[in-house]
């Protein structure tokens, strides 16, 4: 579920996600072939690959749906403090901000940061160009470090308060 998760917009995209994922494991189970001699963990890596997989097919099925938002070209700066922003937010909350991406952005930075493929491998997947890969991520990076800074400046007030 934490694949689908990052990759899905909302929790109901990422039930969907993971039911079709599961879905074509059943279908396919009788071709699962380990990998190495550790089997659990061979079988664990089918698992995610398929996940992701679907994660990518349902992006690709429902991004004629879904508009991609522009950034305004402000940028942020953080005040430094002991603890950095990062050390403040849960798993939840990185996991949410990014869920708060454009689609487009979300499953090329997941793809390129989270899965480490690099930008001709996401290109392939995605059926997009080169270039268009490298754009999503530089503004998923700066779209995101615009939640994030938002999320700090929330746990800011709560702190002050």
């Amino acid at each position: 579920m934490a694949i689908c998760d990052r990759y899905a917009g909302k929790q109901d995209d990422a039930i969907e996600i993971l039911n079709d994922g599961f879905l074509k494991i059943f279908r396919e189970i009788h071709h699962y072939q380990p990998a190495y001699s550790d089997v659990v963990s061979s079988f664990k890596g089918w698992l995610r690959k398929i996940m992701v997989y679907t994660a990518i097919d349902h992006f690709r099925k429902n991004q004629k749906h879904k508009m991609v938002t522009q950034l305004d070209p402000v940028e942020y700066q953080m005040a430094s403090t002991s603890a950095s922003a990062i050390d403040k937010l849960s798993y939840d909350e990185i996991i949410r901000a990014i869920q708060d991406l454009s689609p487009g952005y979300r499953t090329v930075f997941n793809l390129f940061v989270i899965d480490g493929l690099s930008h001709d491998e996401i290109a392939a997947k995605l059926d997009i160009s080169t270039g268009t890969s490298k754009s999503n991520l530089s503004k998923a990076r700066k779209q995101l470090q615009k939640i994030l800074y938002k999320l700090n400046e929330i746990h800011e007030t709560r702190n002050a308060v």
